[in-house]
């Protein structure tokens, strides 16, 4: 699945977008008053470009960075030799500095360690020249130096903290591979079960009824076609040598958990398709996850909702449920919902080929829908939703 970025993820974006164009404004009111108008040139083409470069930083950081190091290095030259304020200014610092964090959080090693220590030859030469400088403005450097100071710091503490998220994020996908490798276990049995008993019943039936056999082994037919279906939906889920399957009882039925849940939550209506359904396991227990996980978030983060609607539907080819609640905006909803939950369900889902989608609705509440193709078998008996 792929993720689209949301308005709220680019607020910090438009915030260091104030903050840089102000700062290049007082600072060219201040090199104005001090050294006059003429010597705000270098000082403002050079921020406004490398400003630029860490505002659109996101598309490619070690290019926007070694850009943007490029682009001071020379003005750090000039400003020496015309004897210009010395460069690179406070805000054309910050801008490096975020463009230096970026590169060491999202970059491979390599790349990281070459923009940092670029970034730090870049203070030294603004080190090097303000020595030699008549007008003395090491004070510069300092902040300079204090930029990049942060910079790393951040952009390591951040892409350590990047680096543990992916890692519980992979842990959680793999314990729902692992929970879906354990049902697959349970799907299979039962297709096989059937098989030897068809097959047993084929030979008793076979010596005295001839005429039945066809259909008999029609039926084997098709019961071992469902059998590798099933496995051709979950194939690449592996499984550890050493983990074991325990015997797991069937998911609860959806009208319990529904009830449940209304003990200590908000009343939840629950709809159903009319019928015997029939469903794979694998879709009915998938199904079940996918409301479990949407009511625990609306009892974590909407514990005032007035009411929830679960809705599960099917059509010629495909199930669907929905989870709806009216619970108010809040600031956890605002962003991405809490924990790793979902992360399986999706994990989950797009393994089966389906589609999972949660964000907020238009106006007031929450939404979770999934959306599960139905392969094209015959119902199991007694593997119906309820």
């Amino acid at each position: 699945m792929t993720e689209t970025r949301r308005p709220a993820s680019l607020l910090p974006d438009l915030g260091l977008a104030v903050v840089l164009a102000l700062g290049l404004a007082v600072t060219a009111v201040m090199i104005a008053n001090s050294w006059g108008a003429a010597y705000t040139i270098l000082n403002g083409v050079v921020g406004a470009i490398v400003c630029g470069l860490a505002l659109l930083r996101r598309r490619d950081p070690v290019r926007a960075a070694a850009a943007g190091l490029g682009v001071a290095a020379v003005a750090v030259l000039i400003s020496f030799v015309a004897d210009l304020p010395q460069e690179p200014g406070p805000i054309t610092g910050l801008a490096l500095a975020v463009l230096v964090g970026s590169a060491i959080r999202t970059r491979p090693v390599r790349p990281a360690a070459v923009v940092a220590g670029a970034g730090l030859l870049v203070i030294a030469g603004s080190l090097l020249t303000s020595l030699d400088n008549q007008h003395g403005r090491t004070a510069v450097t300092v902040l300079d130096t204090l930029c990049w100071l942060a910079a790393v710091a951040v952009g390591l503490a951040l892409r350590r903290a990047d680096a543990r998220a992916r890692a519980a994020t992979e842990t959680v996908r793999r314990n729902e591979r692992l929970e879906l490798a354990r049902e697959l276990h349970d799907v299979v049995t039962h297709h096989v079960t059937g098989v030897v008993v068809q097959a047993q019943a084929a030979q008793l039936v076979g010596a005295k009824q001839p005429g039945k056999l066809p259909e008999m082994l029609a039926g084997i037919e098709l019961a071992g076609a469902d059998a590798l279906a099933a496995m051709r939906r979950v194939v690449g889920l592996l499984r550890d040598a050493d983990d074991a399957a325990p015997a797991s009882p069937g998911p609860e039925q959806l009208t319990d958990l529904v009830t449940r849940f209304g003990r200590h939550g908000p009343p939840v209506r629950l709809r159903l398709p009319e019928g015997d359904q029939g469903w794979p396991p694998e879709v009915t227990t998938t199904v079940h996850r996918i409301v479990q996980e949407a009511l625990t978030n609306v009892s974590r983060h909407a514990p005032h909702a007035g009411s929830v609607t679960v809705t599960v539907d099917q059509g010629p080819d495909e199930v669907s449920v929905e989870v709806v609640d009216d619970g108010p905006p809040t600031p956890a909803r605002a962003g991405q919902r809490s924990g790793y939950g979902l992360v399986g369900m999706r994990e989950r889902v797009r393994t089966l080929g389906g589609t999972l989608r949660a964000g907020p609705r238009d106006g007031r509440g929450w939404s979770v829908r999934a959306t599960l193709p139905l392969p094209g078998r015959t119902p199991l008996p007694g593997r119906t939703p309820r």
